[in-house]
Protein backbone atom coordinates (compact mmCIF):
# COMPACT_ATOMS: atom_id res chain seq x y z
CA UNK A 1 0.00 0.00 0.00
CA UNK A 2 2.82 2.35 0.90
CA UNK A 3 4.51 1.46 -2.38
CA UNK A 4 1.33 2.34 -4.29
CA UNK A 5 1.09 5.69 -2.50
CA UNK A 6 4.74 6.41 -3.25
CA UNK A 7 4.24 5.45 -6.88
CA UNK A 8 1.34 7.91 -7.06
CA UNK A 9 3.57 10.63 -5.62
CA UNK A 10 6.14 9.83 -8.30
CA UNK A 11 3.60 10.10 -11.15
CA UNK A 12 3.68 13.12 -13.48
CA UNK A 13 0.23 14.77 -13.60
CA UNK A 14 0.67 15.47 -17.34
CA UNK A 15 1.74 12.10 -18.79
CA UNK A 16 0.40 10.07 -15.80
CA UNK A 17 3.51 7.90 -15.65
CA UNK A 18 6.49 7.88 -13.32
CA UNK A 19 8.72 10.96 -13.66
CA UNK A 20 11.39 10.96 -16.34
CA UNK A 21 14.02 13.64 -15.61
CA UNK A 22 11.80 15.43 -13.03
CA UNK A 23 12.02 19.23 -12.73
CA UNK A 24 10.47 21.67 -10.28
CA UNK A 25 8.73 24.98 -11.06
CA UNK A 26 8.94 28.04 -8.85
CA UNK A 27 5.57 27.16 -7.32
CA UNK A 28 6.94 23.81 -6.07
CA UNK A 29 5.14 21.38 -8.41
CA UNK A 30 7.08 18.67 -10.21
CA UNK A 31 6.78 17.41 -13.79
CA UNK A 32 8.75 15.47 -16.39
CA UNK A 33 11.05 17.91 -18.13
CA UNK A 34 9.69 17.17 -21.62
CA UNK A 35 6.06 17.22 -20.42
CA UNK A 36 6.20 20.65 -18.77
CA UNK A 37 8.42 21.99 -21.56
CA UNK A 38 5.79 21.05 -24.15
CA UNK A 39 3.03 22.68 -22.09
CA UNK A 40 5.00 25.90 -21.58
CA UNK A 41 5.93 26.11 -25.27
CA UNK A 42 2.22 26.14 -26.16
CA UNK A 43 1.98 29.30 -24.04
CA UNK A 44 4.79 31.13 -25.85
CA UNK A 45 2.51 33.21 -28.09
CA UNK A 46 0.40 34.46 -25.19
CA UNK A 47 3.53 35.28 -23.14
CA UNK A 48 1.59 34.00 -20.09
CA UNK A 49 3.11 30.98 -18.43
CA UNK A 50 1.11 29.03 -15.84
CA UNK A 51 1.57 25.88 -13.78
CA UNK A 52 -0.81 23.07 -14.94
CA UNK A 53 -1.38 22.12 -11.29
CA UNK A 54 -2.04 25.38 -9.40
CA UNK A 55 -2.27 27.89 -12.29
CA UNK A 56 0.48 30.00 -10.75
CA UNK A 57 1.64 32.60 -13.29
CA UNK A 58 5.21 33.39 -14.27
CA UNK A 59 6.38 36.62 -15.93
CA UNK A 60 8.77 34.78 -18.24
CA UNK A 61 9.56 31.24 -19.33
CA UNK A 62 10.06 29.44 -15.97
CA UNK A 63 13.41 28.00 -15.01
CA UNK A 64 13.22 24.21 -15.00
CA UNK A 65 15.23 23.21 -11.93
CA UNK A 66 16.14 19.52 -11.90
CA UNK A 67 14.85 17.66 -8.80
CA UNK A 68 17.76 15.32 -8.09
CA UNK A 69 16.18 13.62 -5.07
CA UNK A 70 12.95 12.89 -6.94
CA UNK A 71 14.95 11.67 -9.91
CA UNK A 72 16.91 9.16 -7.81
CA UNK A 73 13.73 7.78 -6.18
CA UNK A 74 11.88 7.52 -9.52
CA UNK A 75 14.71 5.49 -11.01
CA UNK A 76 13.79 2.51 -8.81
CA UNK A 77 10.27 2.37 -10.30
CA UNK A 78 11.16 3.01 -13.93
CA UNK A 79 12.20 -0.59 -14.85
CA UNK A 80 8.85 -1.99 -13.66
CA UNK A 81 7.04 0.80 -15.43
CA UNK A 82 8.85 0.16 -18.70
CA UNK A 83 7.91 -3.52 -18.55
CA UNK A 84 4.22 -2.81 -17.96
CA UNK A 85 3.58 0.54 -19.60
CA UNK A 86 2.54 -1.05 -22.88
CA UNK A 87 0.32 -3.59 -21.15
CA UNK A 88 -1.35 -1.18 -18.70
CA UNK A 89 -3.82 0.23 -21.25
CA UNK A 90 -6.33 -2.38 -22.42
CA UNK A 91 -9.59 -2.31 -24.31
CA UNK A 92 -12.44 -1.32 -22.01
CA UNK A 93 -14.95 -3.58 -23.75
CA UNK A 94 -12.89 -6.76 -23.95
CA UNK A 95 -13.84 -8.03 -20.51
CA UNK A 96 -13.18 -11.68 -21.27
CA UNK A 97 -9.51 -11.08 -22.09
CA UNK A 98 -6.95 -8.27 -21.76
CA UNK A 99 -6.63 -6.95 -25.31
CA UNK A 100 -4.30 -3.96 -25.80
CA UNK A 101 -6.06 -0.72 -26.78
CA UNK A 102 -5.08 1.19 -29.93
CA UNK A 103 -7.18 4.33 -29.32
CA UNK A 104 -9.00 6.07 -26.50
CA UNK A 105 -12.29 7.99 -26.90
CA UNK A 106 -12.51 11.17 -24.84
CA UNK A 107 -16.31 11.30 -25.06
CA UNK A 108 -16.86 7.66 -24.07
CA UNK A 109 -13.92 7.75 -21.66
CA UNK A 110 -13.02 4.30 -22.95
CA UNK A 111 -10.10 2.64 -24.65
CA UNK A 112 -10.70 0.57 -27.80
CA UNK A 113 -9.00 -2.37 -29.45
CA UNK A 114 -8.91 -2.77 -33.24
CA UNK A 115 -12.18 -4.73 -33.32
CA UNK A 116 -14.17 -2.33 -31.14
CA UNK A 117 -12.67 0.64 -32.98
CA UNK A 118 -14.26 -0.62 -36.24
CA UNK A 119 -17.79 -0.44 -34.75
CA UNK A 120 -17.17 2.73 -32.75
CA UNK A 121 -19.17 5.86 -33.64
CA UNK A 122 -17.55 8.06 -36.32
CA UNK A 123 -19.30 11.16 -34.99
CA UNK A 124 -17.10 14.25 -34.49
CA UNK A 125 -18.18 14.32 -30.86
CA UNK A 126 -16.22 11.13 -30.33
CA UNK A 127 -12.63 12.31 -30.24
CA UNK A 128 -10.09 9.53 -30.67
CA UNK A 129 -6.53 9.88 -29.36
CA UNK A 130 -3.62 7.61 -28.52
CA UNK A 131 -4.37 5.22 -25.65
CA UNK A 132 -4.32 6.85 -22.23
CA UNK A 133 -4.97 5.51 -18.76
CA UNK A 134 -6.95 8.54 -17.56
CA UNK A 135 -8.85 11.46 -19.13
CA UNK A 136 -8.76 13.64 -16.01
CA UNK A 137 -6.35 16.20 -17.43
CA UNK A 138 -8.33 16.31 -20.69
CA UNK A 139 -11.59 17.33 -19.07
CA UNK A 140 -12.67 20.72 -17.80
CA UNK A 141 -12.23 20.96 -14.03
CA UNK A 142 -15.29 23.24 -13.84
CA UNK A 143 -17.83 21.58 -16.13
CA UNK A 144 -16.38 18.07 -16.34
CA UNK A 145 -16.56 18.15 -20.11
CA UNK A 146 -13.96 17.28 -22.72
CA UNK A 147 -11.53 20.12 -23.56
CA UNK A 148 -12.30 20.67 -27.25
CA UNK A 149 -11.39 24.32 -27.78
CA UNK A 150 -8.56 26.79 -27.23
CA UNK A 151 -9.25 30.32 -25.95
CA UNK A 152 -6.85 32.61 -27.79
CA UNK A 153 -7.45 35.51 -25.40
CA UNK A 154 -6.59 33.59 -22.22
CA UNK A 155 -4.25 31.05 -23.89
CA UNK A 156 -5.99 28.08 -22.26
CA UNK A 157 -7.85 24.95 -23.34
CA UNK A 158 -11.63 25.10 -22.64
CA UNK A 159 -14.77 22.99 -23.02
CA UNK A 160 -17.90 24.01 -24.90
CA UNK A 161 -19.59 25.22 -21.71
CA UNK A 162 -16.62 27.48 -20.87
CA UNK A 163 -16.99 29.19 -24.25
CA UNK A 164 -20.79 29.48 -24.11
CA UNK A 165 -21.70 30.21 -20.49
CA UNK A 166 -18.44 30.12 -18.54
CA UNK A 167 -15.65 32.59 -17.88
CA UNK A 168 -14.54 32.44 -21.52
CA UNK A 169 -17.93 33.49 -22.88
CA UNK A 170 -17.57 35.89 -25.80
CA UNK A 171 -13.86 35.13 -26.20
CA UNK A 172 -12.29 34.11 -29.47
CA UNK A 173 -11.96 30.32 -29.47
CA UNK A 174 -10.61 27.77 -31.93
CA UNK A 175 -10.69 24.02 -32.12
CA UNK A 176 -7.72 22.30 -30.58
CA UNK A 177 -6.54 21.13 -34.00
CA UNK A 178 -6.77 24.65 -35.46
CA UNK A 179 -4.95 26.15 -32.50
CA UNK A 180 -2.40 23.35 -32.61
CA UNK A 181 -1.68 23.91 -36.30
CA UNK A 182 -1.48 27.71 -35.94
CA UNK A 183 0.71 27.55 -32.87
CA UNK A 184 2.95 24.95 -34.41
CA UNK A 185 3.27 27.08 -37.56
CA UNK A 186 4.08 30.10 -35.41
CA UNK A 187 6.66 28.09 -33.52
CA UNK A 188 8.17 26.90 -36.79
CA UNK A 189 8.36 30.52 -37.97
CA UNK A 190 9.84 31.55 -34.64
CA UNK A 191 12.27 28.65 -34.88
CA UNK A 192 13.25 29.79 -38.38
CA UNK A 193 13.81 33.37 -37.18
CA UNK A 194 15.79 32.22 -34.17
CA UNK A 195 17.85 29.89 -36.38
CA UNK A 196 18.61 32.77 -38.75
CA UNK A 197 19.55 35.02 -35.84
CA UNK A 198 21.74 32.28 -34.40
CA UNK A 199 23.51 31.89 -37.76
CA UNK A 200 23.92 35.65 -38.01
CA UNK A 201 25.25 35.75 -34.46
CA UNK A 202 27.62 32.90 -35.31
CA UNK A 203 28.90 34.82 -38.34
CA UNK A 204 29.34 37.93 -36.20
CA UNK A 205 31.25 35.92 -33.63
CA UNK A 206 33.46 34.47 -36.37
CA UNK A 207 34.10 37.99 -37.64
CA UNK A 208 34.97 39.19 -34.14
CA UNK A 209 37.23 36.19 -33.56
CA UNK A 210 38.96 36.97 -36.85
CA UNK A 211 39.26 40.62 -35.88
CA UNK A 212 40.61 39.67 -32.47
CA UNK A 213 43.28 37.62 -34.21
CA UNK A 214 43.98 40.14 -36.98
CA UNK A 215 44.29 43.22 -34.74
CA UNK A 216 47.44 42.08 -32.88
CA UNK A 217 49.01 40.87 -36.13
CA UNK A 218 48.21 44.15 -37.91
CA UNK A 219 49.42 46.12 -34.89
CA UNK A 220 52.78 44.33 -35.11
CA UNK A 221 53.06 45.18 -38.82
CA UNK A 222 52.19 48.84 -38.21
CA UNK A 223 54.59 49.05 -35.26
CA UNK A 224 57.37 47.65 -37.45
CA UNK A 225 56.61 50.24 -40.15
CA UNK A 226 56.46 53.09 -37.62
CA UNK A 227 59.67 51.88 -35.97
CA UNK A 228 61.42 51.71 -39.33
CA UNK A 229 60.10 55.16 -40.26
CA UNK A 230 61.29 56.82 -37.05
CA UNK A 231 64.59 54.98 -37.17
CA UNK A 232 65.12 56.37 -40.68
CA UNK A 233 64.05 59.85 -39.53
CA UNK A 234 66.53 59.73 -36.65
CA UNK A 235 69.26 58.54 -39.02
CA UNK A 236 68.53 61.39 -41.43
CA UNK A 237 68.33 63.92 -38.59
CA UNK A 238 71.67 62.71 -37.21
CA UNK A 239 73.19 63.01 -40.67
CA UNK A 240 71.71 66.51 -41.11
CA UNK A 241 72.97 67.53 -37.68
CA UNK A 242 76.50 66.38 -38.51
CA UNK A 243 76.30 68.10 -41.90
CA UNK A 244 75.21 71.41 -40.35
CA UNK A 245 77.86 71.12 -37.62
CA UNK A 246 80.48 70.39 -40.29
CA UNK A 247 79.40 73.44 -42.29
CA UNK A 248 79.50 75.54 -39.14
CA UNK A 249 82.97 74.27 -38.21
CA UNK A 250 84.25 74.95 -41.74
CA UNK A 251 82.92 78.50 -41.61
CA UNK A 252 84.34 79.00 -38.12
CA UNK A 253 87.80 77.87 -39.31
CA UNK A 254 87.69 80.05 -42.43
CA UNK A 255 86.53 83.10 -40.49
CA UNK A 256 89.15 82.48 -37.81
CA UNK A 257 91.95 82.27 -40.41
CA UNK A 258 90.71 85.38 -42.19
CA UNK A 259 90.49 87.29 -38.90
CA UNK A 260 94.02 86.17 -37.87
CA UNK A 261 95.44 87.31 -41.23
CA UNK A 262 93.71 90.66 -41.01
CA UNK A 263 94.87 91.09 -37.41
CA UNK A 264 98.50 90.54 -38.57
CA UNK A 265 98.05 93.14 -41.29
CA UNK A 266 96.54 95.61 -38.84
CA UNK A 267 99.33 95.05 -36.30
CA UNK A 268 101.93 95.82 -39.03
CA UNK A 269 99.93 98.86 -40.02
CA UNK A 270 99.75 99.90 -36.38
CA UNK A 271 103.55 99.68 -36.05
CA UNK A 272 104.07 101.73 -39.22
CA UNK A 273 101.68 104.37 -37.98
CA UNK A 274 103.44 104.48 -34.60
CA UNK A 275 106.79 105.12 -36.32
CA UNK A 276 105.33 107.84 -38.48
CA UNK A 277 103.69 109.44 -35.46
CA UNK A 278 107.03 109.42 -33.61
CA UNK A 279 108.83 110.96 -36.63
CA UNK A 280 106.23 113.67 -36.94
CA UNK A 281 106.45 114.43 -33.20
CA UNK A 282 110.25 114.85 -33.58
CA UNK A 283 109.71 117.24 -36.48
CA UNK A 284 107.23 119.19 -34.46
CA UNK A 285 109.85 119.65 -31.74
CA UNK A 286 112.32 121.38 -34.18
CA UNK A 287 112.64 125.12 -33.59
CA UNK A 288 114.79 126.01 -36.59
CA UNK A 289 112.53 126.74 -39.57
CA UNK A 290 115.20 125.89 -42.14
CA UNK A 291 115.91 122.50 -40.59
CA UNK A 292 112.17 121.77 -40.15
CA UNK A 293 111.36 122.50 -43.77
CA UNK A 294 114.35 120.68 -45.18
CA UNK A 295 113.69 117.54 -43.07
CA UNK A 296 109.87 117.28 -43.08
CA UNK A 297 108.95 118.46 -46.60
CA UNK A 298 109.55 114.94 -48.00
CA UNK A 299 106.87 113.39 -45.69
CA UNK A 300 103.89 115.51 -46.69
CA UNK A 301 103.37 114.29 -50.30
CA UNK A 302 103.30 110.63 -49.21
CA UNK A 303 100.79 111.41 -46.50
CA UNK A 304 98.53 113.19 -48.90
CA UNK A 305 98.57 110.34 -51.46
CA UNK A 306 97.87 107.46 -49.05
CA UNK A 307 94.25 106.14 -49.12
CA UNK A 308 92.64 104.90 -45.93
CA UNK A 309 91.35 101.33 -46.42
CA UNK A 310 88.58 100.04 -44.12
CA UNK A 311 89.73 96.44 -43.99
CA UNK A 312 86.94 95.48 -41.55
CA UNK A 313 84.49 95.51 -44.47
CA UNK A 314 86.32 92.60 -46.04
CA UNK A 315 85.07 90.12 -43.45
CA UNK A 316 81.43 89.35 -42.43
CA UNK A 317 81.79 86.76 -39.68
CA UNK A 318 79.73 83.54 -39.70
CA UNK A 319 77.23 83.18 -42.55
CA UNK A 320 74.09 82.38 -40.50
CA UNK A 321 71.92 82.59 -43.60
CA UNK A 322 73.86 79.72 -45.20
CA UNK A 323 73.46 77.64 -42.02
CA UNK A 324 69.71 78.33 -41.94
CA UNK A 325 69.32 77.47 -45.62
CA UNK A 326 71.20 74.18 -45.21
CA UNK A 327 69.12 73.27 -42.16
CA UNK A 328 65.80 74.18 -43.80
CA UNK A 329 66.60 72.32 -47.03
CA UNK A 330 67.69 69.25 -45.10
CA UNK A 331 64.47 69.23 -43.03
CA UNK A 332 62.34 69.71 -46.15
CA UNK A 333 64.09 66.78 -47.82
CA UNK A 334 63.43 64.61 -44.76
CA UNK A 335 59.76 65.58 -44.61
CA UNK A 336 59.39 64.96 -48.34
CA UNK A 337 60.99 61.55 -47.92
CA UNK A 338 58.61 60.77 -45.03
CA UNK A 339 55.58 61.58 -47.18
CA UNK A 340 56.72 59.28 -49.96
CA UNK A 341 57.89 56.42 -47.72
CA UNK A 342 55.06 56.45 -45.17
CA UNK A 343 52.70 53.46 -45.40
CA UNK A 344 49.79 55.95 -45.51
CA UNK A 345 50.56 58.70 -47.98
CA UNK A 346 49.13 62.18 -47.56
CA UNK A 347 47.54 63.00 -50.90
CA UNK A 348 48.57 66.48 -52.03
CA UNK A 349 47.18 66.15 -55.56
CA UNK A 350 43.52 66.56 -54.60
CA UNK A 351 42.06 69.43 -56.62
CA UNK A 352 38.50 70.65 -57.02
CA UNK A 353 36.82 69.79 -60.30
CA UNK A 354 35.28 73.03 -61.56
CA UNK A 355 33.16 71.08 -64.06
CA UNK A 356 31.19 69.64 -61.12
CA UNK A 357 31.02 72.82 -59.01
CA UNK A 358 27.61 74.39 -58.39
CA UNK A 359 27.00 77.98 -59.49
CA UNK A 360 26.75 79.02 -55.85
CA UNK A 361 30.42 78.13 -55.24
CA UNK A 362 33.51 80.20 -55.93
CA UNK A 363 36.59 78.11 -56.72
CA UNK A 364 40.11 79.54 -56.30
CA UNK A 365 42.66 79.56 -59.11
CA UNK A 366 44.77 76.86 -57.40
CA UNK A 367 41.64 74.63 -57.20
CA UNK A 368 42.16 74.15 -53.46
CA UNK A 369 39.66 76.61 -52.02
CA UNK A 370 35.87 76.82 -52.31
CA UNK A 371 33.43 79.24 -50.71
CA UNK A 372 29.69 79.69 -50.75
CA UNK A 373 28.51 82.97 -52.22
CA UNK A 374 25.12 84.64 -52.46
CA UNK A 375 26.08 85.84 -55.94
CA UNK A 376 25.74 83.11 -58.53
CA UNK A 377 28.80 82.63 -60.71
CA UNK A 378 28.42 82.73 -64.46
CA UNK A 379 29.33 79.32 -65.81
CA UNK A 380 28.09 76.96 -68.47
CA UNK A 381 25.41 74.55 -67.34
CA UNK A 382 26.61 70.97 -67.87
CA UNK A 383 25.23 67.56 -66.98
CA UNK A 384 28.06 66.99 -64.52
CA UNK A 385 27.52 70.20 -62.53
CA UNK A 386 25.73 70.05 -59.17
CA UNK A 387 22.55 72.02 -58.67
CA UNK A 388 23.65 73.62 -55.43
CA UNK A 389 26.58 74.06 -53.04
CA UNK A 390 28.61 70.98 -54.00
CA UNK A 391 31.80 70.03 -55.79
CA UNK A 392 33.82 66.83 -56.30
CA UNK A 393 37.56 66.48 -56.63
CA UNK A 394 39.07 65.62 -59.98
CA UNK A 395 41.05 62.83 -58.25
CA UNK A 396 39.39 59.47 -57.57
CA UNK A 397 40.56 56.44 -55.60
CA UNK A 398 39.94 52.82 -56.54
CA UNK A 399 42.57 51.15 -54.34
CA UNK A 400 45.00 51.75 -51.53
CA UNK A 401 45.07 53.86 -48.38
CA UNK A 402 44.68 57.63 -48.60
CA UNK A 403 44.72 60.60 -46.24
CA UNK A 404 43.86 64.25 -46.73
CA UNK A 405 43.13 67.28 -44.57
CA UNK A 406 40.76 70.22 -44.91
CA UNK A 407 40.40 73.54 -43.15
CA UNK A 408 37.14 75.43 -42.79
CA UNK A 409 35.65 78.55 -41.37
CA UNK A 410 34.83 78.31 -37.65
CA UNK A 411 31.19 79.09 -38.41
CA UNK A 412 28.79 77.88 -41.07
CA UNK A 413 27.72 74.47 -42.31
CA UNK A 414 29.60 72.04 -44.55
CA UNK A 415 29.95 68.35 -45.44
CA UNK A 416 33.07 66.37 -46.34
CA UNK A 417 33.32 62.78 -47.48
CA UNK A 418 33.48 60.64 -50.61
CA UNK A 419 31.08 59.89 -53.46
CA UNK A 420 30.84 57.87 -56.65
CA UNK A 421 31.05 59.81 -59.90
CA UNK A 422 27.55 58.50 -60.72
CA UNK A 423 25.97 60.42 -57.84
CA UNK A 424 22.90 62.48 -58.81
CA UNK A 425 23.47 66.14 -59.60
CA UNK A 426 20.10 67.75 -58.83
CA UNK A 427 17.77 67.85 -55.83
CA UNK A 428 18.12 67.21 -52.11
CA UNK A 429 18.90 63.53 -52.74
CA UNK A 430 22.02 64.60 -54.59
CA UNK A 431 23.55 66.06 -51.41
CA UNK A 432 26.60 64.10 -50.39
CA UNK A 433 25.47 61.58 -47.75
CA UNK A 434 21.78 61.75 -48.71
CA UNK A 435 21.99 58.69 -50.96
CA UNK A 436 23.56 55.25 -51.19
CA UNK A 437 26.34 56.54 -53.46
CA UNK A 438 28.05 58.82 -50.95
CA UNK A 439 29.23 59.07 -47.33
CA UNK A 440 29.64 62.37 -45.50
CA UNK A 441 30.43 64.06 -42.20
CA UNK A 442 28.39 67.22 -41.62
CA UNK A 443 29.19 70.08 -39.27
CA UNK A 444 26.10 72.06 -38.39
CA UNK A 445 26.19 74.70 -35.66
CA UNK A 446 27.70 72.96 -32.63
CA UNK A 447 27.50 69.30 -33.63
CA UNK A 448 28.73 66.67 -36.09
CA UNK A 449 26.38 64.30 -37.95
CA UNK A 450 27.29 61.36 -40.18
CA UNK A 451 25.12 60.80 -43.28
CA UNK A 452 24.70 57.83 -45.60
CA UNK A 453 21.52 57.02 -47.52
CA UNK A 454 18.73 56.88 -44.90
CA UNK A 455 21.12 56.72 -41.91
CA UNK A 456 21.84 59.86 -39.88
CA UNK A 457 24.07 59.43 -36.81
CA UNK A 458 24.55 62.32 -34.38
CA UNK A 459 28.08 62.22 -32.98
CA UNK A 460 28.89 63.10 -29.35
CA UNK A 461 31.84 65.41 -30.06
CA UNK A 462 31.26 69.14 -30.33
CA UNK A 463 33.36 71.00 -32.95
CA UNK A 464 36.54 72.45 -31.45
CA UNK A 465 38.86 72.82 -34.44
CA UNK A 466 38.72 74.24 -37.95
CA UNK A 467 40.81 71.40 -39.35
CA UNK A 468 39.62 67.88 -40.18
CA UNK A 469 41.34 64.78 -41.57
CA UNK A 470 39.81 62.03 -43.71
CA UNK A 471 41.32 58.53 -43.95
CA UNK A 472 40.25 56.05 -46.65
CA UNK A 473 41.18 52.37 -46.93
CA UNK A 474 39.49 51.35 -50.18
CA UNK A 475 40.04 47.58 -50.05
CA UNK A 476 39.02 47.38 -46.38
CA UNK A 477 35.95 49.53 -47.09
CA UNK A 478 36.87 51.88 -44.24
CA UNK A 479 36.23 55.64 -44.14
CA UNK A 480 37.25 57.56 -41.00
CA UNK A 481 36.93 61.20 -39.92
CA UNK A 482 39.18 62.97 -37.41
CA UNK A 483 39.23 66.42 -35.85
CA UNK A 484 42.75 67.84 -35.74
CA UNK A 485 42.37 69.32 -32.27
CA UNK A 486 44.83 68.81 -29.44
CA UNK A 487 44.70 65.91 -28.92
CA UNK A 488 43.43 64.59 -32.26
CA UNK A 489 39.90 63.17 -31.86
CA UNK A 490 38.35 60.28 -33.78
CA UNK A 491 34.85 61.36 -34.84
CA UNK A 492 33.42 58.40 -36.77
CA UNK A 493 34.34 55.34 -38.84
CA UNK A 494 32.08 53.58 -41.32
CA UNK A 495 32.68 50.10 -42.74
CA UNK A 496 31.24 49.33 -46.16
CA UNK A 497 32.11 47.81 -49.53
CA UNK A 498 33.05 50.22 -52.29
CA UNK A 499 31.92 49.08 -55.74
CA UNK A 500 33.14 52.09 -57.76
CA UNK A 501 36.03 54.58 -57.59
CA UNK A 502 35.30 57.28 -55.01
CA UNK A 503 35.95 61.02 -55.28
CA UNK A 504 36.50 63.29 -52.28
CA UNK A 505 33.37 65.45 -52.14
CA UNK A 506 32.49 68.73 -50.46
CA UNK A 507 29.30 70.65 -49.69
CA UNK A 508 29.72 74.25 -48.51
CA UNK A 509 26.85 76.51 -47.50
CA UNK A 510 25.78 79.25 -45.07
CA UNK A 511 28.57 81.61 -46.20
CA UNK A 512 31.16 79.02 -45.22
CA UNK A 513 34.42 78.18 -46.96
CA UNK A 514 36.70 75.16 -47.19
CA UNK A 515 40.35 74.69 -48.14
CA UNK A 516 42.10 71.43 -49.08
CA UNK A 517 45.43 71.48 -47.28
CA UNK A 518 48.67 70.28 -48.88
Amino acid sequence: MASADLKEDLTCSICLIIYTDPVTLGCGHNFCRECIKNVLETQLLSARFTCPECRAEFQQFPTLQKNVSLHNIAQHFLPDQKEHVAAEIFCTYCIQSRVPAVKSCLLCEASLCDDHLKVHSKSTEHILIEPITSTVNRRCSTHDKVLLYYCTEDASCVCVSCSLIGEHKGHQVETLNEAYKKMKESLRELLGNLTSKRQETKRSLQTLHGLKTDVPEKAVVIKDKVTTLFRDIRRQLDFLEKKVYCELSSQEEQVSLSVSDLMTQLEMKQDELSMEIQHIKELCNLTDPLTFLQTGSSCFPEMEMEDEIDILHSINGLDEGLIAASLYKGLVDIVTGIKTSSYVQADSDIFLDVDTAAKSLEISADLKFASCSENLNFCLKTAGRFGSHQVLSSRSFSSGQHYWEVETRNTGSFRVGVAYATIERQGVTSFIGNNDQSWALRRCKDKYIFYHDQVNISLPHKPSSQRLAIYLDYEAGQLSFYELSDPIRHLHTVKTTFTEPVHPGFLICDNCWLRILN
